[in-house]
C-alpha cells in the first residue's frame, strides 16, 4: 500500500463538482448504479486522475503552486474518491458479487496510486516548487508529500521501484481477502430457551425457538454483547466466544501470514529493519521501537490497577465457584456485570430502556450540534445501498459544510465492527467533505425500540467523534490535507473524547428518556452508571495493552521467524489477565492486524491524548466556557494542515503525558478505599 495518504481509510467517493455560493453537491448515491456503471464511475476518476498526472509532469514553464501543485491534488481528489467508493461498496453493498468487483477495484486503484507513489517525474515537479512564500499549510503539505514519496522509494532505481510497485499491490489484495474473510464469516451458535437466563426480556423475545426448539445467537455484535453480558449459562458464553474468536479461521492465517511478508519485503527494500520500523517513520511516535517503549509505559501504569480489578472480579466468580483461581475471556464480562451489581449497585440492564436507538441517535446528533456549534438536516427520500442508509447535511450556520452517511444496523456480509469512512475529501470552495458512519447496533422495529447498551452508546459517541473530525478538518484548499490526513496515530484521539460525553448528566438528560414513560434518567442512576463504568478501567487498558503488543510483535521482526498462535497466546497472558480459552484464533478475525498492522498501539496512544484533552473542558458543564470552540479551531479544524504533535502542543500548551489517563484510569478507586480486592 502506497505511503500517501490517497487510500487512508479506503472508503468511498462522489462526483468532483465544483461548488456555487448555493449549491450543494448531489449525495454518493444518487442513483443506484449497477456493476457496470460503478466500474464506470471509478474508471472515470482513474482516467481523469492519468490525465492530471500527464498535465503536471508535461509542464515546461517554471514550477509553481498552480501549474504543480494544484495539479497534484487534483490527480489526490480523484484517487481518493475511487479509492474510498471502491472500499466502501467492498464493505456494505448487499450483494457478494457486487463486493467482489469492489474488491478487485480496490487493487486497481491501489495499483494507479501506488503508481503514483514512485513516479519519479512527480516528485521531481514537487521538489522543483519555491514554496518559500506560500502559506503555513501549503508549505506542510508539500513537506509531507515528499516525505511519503521518499518512503515509497521514489528515489530508488527502476528495477526497486517496479519491485515495491509489485509488492503494493499485492499487499492491497491480501488485506482486502483478510477484511473480506472476516466480513463473510458471521457465525452462530444453537441454544436451548433456558440458557438465555439473565438476558433481557426484549432480547428473549427476539430469539424465538426454530422448530427444532432451539434459539440460534450470531457473533454480530447486537447478538453478542448482551449475551457475553448478561447471560447466566458459562457454557452458552463459552461456546459464543469460541465461536466469535474463530471467525475467518483458518482461511486467514496464509493471508496474515502472506500479508506479514509482503510488509516486510516493503521494508527491508526500503532499509528498514521491519515493518514495525518502516510504518512508525511518518507517525507522531517516530520509529517502531518507541512503541516497545510505550507499551511498557502503559503496563507500568496500570497492571498494579488491574491486579486489583482481578482481584475483585475473582471473588465474585468465587461466589458461584469456590476455589476458582483464572477467569476466562468468556467470563470477564459477565462477572464484571455480577460486581457491578453487588458492590456499586448498578445493573446494566437499568439503563437500557433510557437508551432507544432513535433517541440515542438525535441525542448525538444534538449533543455534537450543541458542542461544534453546527446543526444537522436529513435529506429525505435518497436512494442508497440499503433503505436503512441516511443521509444528512451539516450547516455552520446557514451555510452547508458537509454530509454525512448512516449504515447502523447489521446484515449479511457488511462490514461487522464499527468505523467512520471517509467518502469525499472537503475542499474549500469546490467540494464538501463527506463520510460515512458503519456501525452493528439493533435496528428499532414496530415493537422493538432497539434498546440500546451503555457500551453501545459509547461506541456510537465514539465514531460520531470521527466523523465531525473529518467535516470539521475538510476545510482546506487541498485534498491531500483535508480531514483525518495528518499522522494517523493521531486519529483516534477526538473520537476517544467524545467519548467521554456519555458520562455528563447535563448531555444525557437531554435525550435518555425512559421509551415508555419518558421519564429522564435519574440523577442518582447515573451517578452510579457512571461510578460503575468506570470500575475496570486497568483491566480494559491491559486488554488493549495486549492487543498493542500482538500488533507490534507480528511486525517487528522478520515474519518468517513468527508463530502467530504463540505471539498471540504470549501477549494475551502477559498483559489481559482473563485466559483464553483452548481452540481460539483470535488474530485470524482482528481486522487491526490488515489496517493498523504494526500500529494498533494508536488507540492507547491517542487514549493518552484524548484524556489530556478532556480536562481541558469545564468538569461541571462541558459545554461552557471556550472549551468547546477552542477545540473546534485549534484541533479539528485544521485537518491535515500541520503535523499532530502541533495540534497537541496548540491546544494542551505542552505536549501529551500519562497523567490524565493516570487519573482516568484510578477515577474509580480515589477516594474509595474500601472498594479493594480485601474486601
Amino acid at each position: 500500500m502506497s505511503r500517501l495518504p490517497l487510500l487512508f481509510a479506503l472508503i468511498s467517493f462522489f462526483f468532483t463538482l465544483s461548488l456555487a455560493a448555493q449549491e450543494i453537491q448531489r449525495p454518493l448515491w444518487a442513483s443506484k448504479p449497477d456493476v457496470a456503471a460503478f466500474e464506470k464511475i471509478e474508471n472515470d476518476h482513474l482516467a481523469a486522475a492519468d490525465k492530471a498526472i500527464a498535465a503536471l509532469t508535461g509542464v515546461k514553464e517554471k514550477r509553481t503552486i498552480g501549474n504543480t501543485l494544484a495539479v497534484y491534488d487534483q490527480a489526490i481528489r480523484e484517487l481518493n474518491s475511487a479509492g474510498y467508493f471502491a472500499g466502501l461498496m467492498q464493505q456494505v453493498h448487499p450483494d457478494s458479487a457486487f463486493r467482489d468487483r469492489a474488491t478487485a477495484m480496490v487493487s486497481k486503484v491501489s495499483a494507479a496510486t501506488s503508481a503514483l507513489s514512485l513516479n519519479r517525474d512527480v516528485y521531481n515537479a514537487l521538489s522543483a516548487l519555491d514554496v518559500s512564500k506560500a502559506d503555513a499549510a501549503t508549505r506542510y503539505y508539500v513537506q509531507r508529500q515528499l516525505l511519503e514519496f521518499r518512503l515509497a522509494g521514489v528515489d530508488k532505481d527502476d528495477a526497486t521501484r517496479a519491485k515495491l510497485q509489485k509488492l503494493n499491490v499485492q499487499l492491497t489484495e491480501e488485506q482486502s481477502t483478510f477484511d473480506r474473510n472476516i466480513s463473510d464469516d458471521q457465525k452462530s451458535v444453537t441454544a436451548d430457551p433456558a440458557e438465555l437466563a439473565g438476558l433481557p426480556q426484549d432480547y428473549i423475545t427476539a430469539h424465538k425457538p426454530g422448530a427444532d426448539g432451539k434459539v440460534t445467537i450470531t457473533t454480530n455484535y447486537p447478538d453478542l454483547i448482551p449475551a457475553m453480558t448478561f447471560a447466566k449459562s458459562g457454557d452458552l458464553r463459552k461456546r459464543l466466544m469460541l465461536a466469535f474468536n474463530t471467525r475467518a479461521y483458518p482461511k486467514n492465517g496464509d493471508v496474515l501470514r502472506s500479508m506479514m511478508q509482503t510488509r516486510y519485503d516493503i521494508a527491508q527494500t526500503l532499509g528498514y529493519a521491519s515493518w514495525a520500523d518502516y510504518n512508525a517513520a511518518d507517525k507522531m511516535i517516530g520509529k517502531g521501537s518507541n512503541i516497545a517503549d510505550f507499551i511498557q509505559q502503559v503496563y507500568d501504569a496500570s497492571h498494579p490497577l488491574a491486579l486489583r480489578e482481578f482481584a475483585m472480579i475473582l471473588k465474585e466468580k468465587q461466589k458461584d465457584m469456590p476455589g476458582a483461581t483464572a477467569i476466562y475471556d468468556y467470563e470477564g464480562g459477565y462477572y464484571s456485570e455480577q460486581l457491578r451489581r453487588s458492590q456499586y449497585d448498578f445493573d446494566s440492564q437499568s439503563v437500557r430502556p433510557y437508551f432507544p436507538f432513535n433517541q440515542v441517535k438525535q441525542g448525538i446528533l444534538d449533543t455534537a450540534a450543541d458542542l461544534f456549534h453546527v446543526t444537522f438536516k436529513q435529506e429525505a427520500n435518497v436512494p442508497s445501498w440499503d433503505p436503512a442508509v441516511e443521509t444528512w447535511l451539516v450547516y455552520d450556520h446557514d451555510k452547508a459544510i458537509g454530509r454525512i452517511y448512516l449504515d447502523l444496523h447489521p446484515r449479511a456480509g457488511k462490514f461487522s465492527h464499527a468505523e467512520m469512512a471517509p467518502v469525499l475529501d472537503g475542499i474549500k470552495g469546490k467540494q464538501l467533505p463527506e463520510a460515512i458512519l458503519v456501525c452493528n447496533f439493533a435496528a428499532p422495529t414496530a415493537t422493538d425500540p432497539g434498546l440500546m447498551e451503555y457500551g453501545d452508546v459509547q461506541t456510537f459517541f465514539h465514531e460520531f467523534g470521527h466523523l465531525m473530525h473529518h467535516i470539521l478538518g475538510g476545510q482546506q484548499e487541498w485534498a491531500g490535507i483535508a480531514g483525518i490526513s495528518m499522522e494517523s496515530d493521531f486519529v483516534e484521539a477526538p473520537s476517544q473524547m467524545l467519548e467521554e460525553w456519555i458520562r455528563s448528566p447535563q448531555v444525557l438528560a437531554k435525550f435518555a428518556k425512559n421509551y415508555k414513560t419518558g421519564e429522564p434518567i435519574p440523577a442518582d442512576l447515573v451517578a452510579r452508571m457512571n461510578r460503575a463504568s468506570a470500575f475496570g478501567r486497568g483491566n480494559w487498558v491491559s486488554r488493549q495493552n495486549g492487543f498493542t503488543a500482538i500488533s507490534y510483535n507480528l511486525y517487528k521482526s522478520n515474519p518468517a521467524n513468527i508463530d502467530i498462535d504463540a505471539v498471540t497466546n504470549d501477549a494475551t497472558h502477559r498483559y489481559a489477565l482473563f485466559q483464553p480459552i483452548d481452540g481460539e484464533h483470535f488474530w485470524a478475525s482482528f481486522g487491526h492486524l490488515g489496517g493498523y498492522s504494526s500500529a494498533y498501539y494508536t488507540y492507547l496512544w491517542d487514549k493518552v491524548i484524548a484524556e489530556d484533552f478532556f480536562l481541558q473542558f469545564d468538569q461541571t458543564n462541558l459545554l461552557a466556557g471556550d472549551a468547546p470552540m477552542r477545540y473546534r479551531r485549534v484541533v479539528l479544524e485544521p485537518g491535515g494542515s500541520m503535523s499532530a504533535n502541533d495540534l497537541v502542543k496548540n491546544f494542551l500548551g505542552r505536549p501529551q503525558n500519562m497523567t490524565a489517563l493516570q487519573k482516568w484510569m484510578g477515577e474509580e478507586f480515589a477516594g474509595n478505599p474500601a472498594t479493594s480486592g480485601e474486601n
